[in-house]
């Protein structure tokens, strides 16, 4: 049987493989869409695309990795017996609890993979990806400043142009700022400046000898125009700065001692997605089952759709914990102990004949 078992486990790792390389792909393009976004909109520096890029797909592991094991298992073990090999291995007497073996070499490994990367490599690359944007807006170069450019702030709230910049990056020459206020808007020039971070985080622009026009959005003529020998201004905050207070970015132990229902929601949030994953690869199993004739991808678009009903109950239920509606000792019990279950209740059910009742 060490044959039978080595020729199982590698069709199902070569499946899984295969299947994790197309969703790596795709999820890459969805990933670098949001990075490019967010250089745009002045969130993210530029310089920092492809770092930013790899810690997004390190965060998003643990929802692809249970994915690709599920679809990969349906669509190796679906190849068996569109190919009579799953008969012909009955025939000897290896049924479904025989398969649990080559089944856990292949799924023990990915479920670990996907625990350690919900529970402790996922919030580190969102903690390093906070942070490096924390420290980059301390350096106009790093931030995306470039002379002779205009430049957008963070969360759409102006433009910014800098017409010369010393080498590193501390000091800039004619510079002109456009930003948006609740129902105001205002240009400020200055002949020459420096970026100032404070101790909270906050980052000023110190201007030396310009202009502010402030006026109304409305286009009103309540306009405004002050001359200054030395302004301070106040540069937006990114939506991504680094709080450690924040539940995501807390360690995986830090959660466990915080009473708040953000950390338990948390907290469940990250334990949620191994089980899953192993809920999701006993599924696959029974659900693959076919005949030779039978459509391919029949079963696998039941798959896909019970991934995501069980993916948007984990998020549903993560909000609900938050809310207060669900209790932080309950979390996602009520979600993945019946999955697991169910899928271990049809996992051992499957391929069993059903027995004929005597008449009476």
């Amino acid at each position: 049987m060490q044959k039978l078992d080595r020729y199982l486990t590698g069709e199902f790792a070569q499946a899984v493989f295969a299947t994790l390389v197309v969703l790596l792909i795709v999820s890459v393009g969805g990933a670098f869409t949001d990075v490019l976004e967010d250089i745009a909109k002045g969130k993210v520096p530029a310089g920092m695309m492809l770092m930013q890029l790899g810690l997004v797909l390190i965060k998003w592991l643990p929802l692809i990795l249970p994915l690709a094991l599920m679809l990969g298992l349906m669509l190796g073990i679906g190849r068996l017996y569109r190919d009579s090999e799953m008969p012909v291995i009955a025939s000897i007497g290896v049924g479904p609890k025989r398969l649990l073996r080559p089944l856990l070499y292949v799924v023990g490994p990915i479920v670990l993979v996907v625990g350690a990367c919900s529970l402790w490599l996922g919030p580190w690359a969102d903690r390093v990806s906070r942070e490096m944007i924390n420290e980059a807006s301390r350096s106009l170069v790093v931030a995306g400043l470039e002379p002779g450019a205009f430049t957008g702030l963070p969360n759409d709230n102006g433009v910014i142009y800098v017409g010369a910049m010393s080498g590193d990056g501390s000091r800039f020459e004619r510079i002109f700022i456009y930003r948006n206020k609740p129902e105001r808007q205002t240009v400020t020039t200055a002949k020459s400046g420096h970026l100032t971070v404070r101790a909270n985080g906050d980052r000023y622009l110190t201007l030396d000898d310009g202009f502010e026009v402030d006026g109304p959005m409305d286009g009103g003529l309540d306009y405004r125009l002050m001359r200054y020998a030395s302004n301070d201004v106040l540069m937006p905050a990114s939506e991504d700065r680094y709080d450690p207070s924040l539940p995501e970015m807390m360690s995986t132990p830090q959660l466990l001692t915080d009473p708040r229902r953000e950390a338990a929601a948390q907290l469940h949030y990250r334990i949620a997605p191994p089980l899953l994953a192993l809920a999701f690869a006993l599924l696959a199993v029974p659900l693959a089952r076919s005949t030779p004739r039978q459509a391919r991808y029949g079963s696998v678009l039941m798959g896909f759709l019970a991934y995501l009903i069980g993916n948007n109950f984990m998020m549903m239920g993560t909000g609900w914990i938050e809310d207060g509606k669900v209790p932080g000792f309950v979390g996602l019990w009520w979600l993945t102990l019946p999955l697991l279950a169910v899928s271990a209740w049809l996992y051992l059910r499957d391929g069993r004949v059903a027995r004929r009742r005597k008449a009476r």
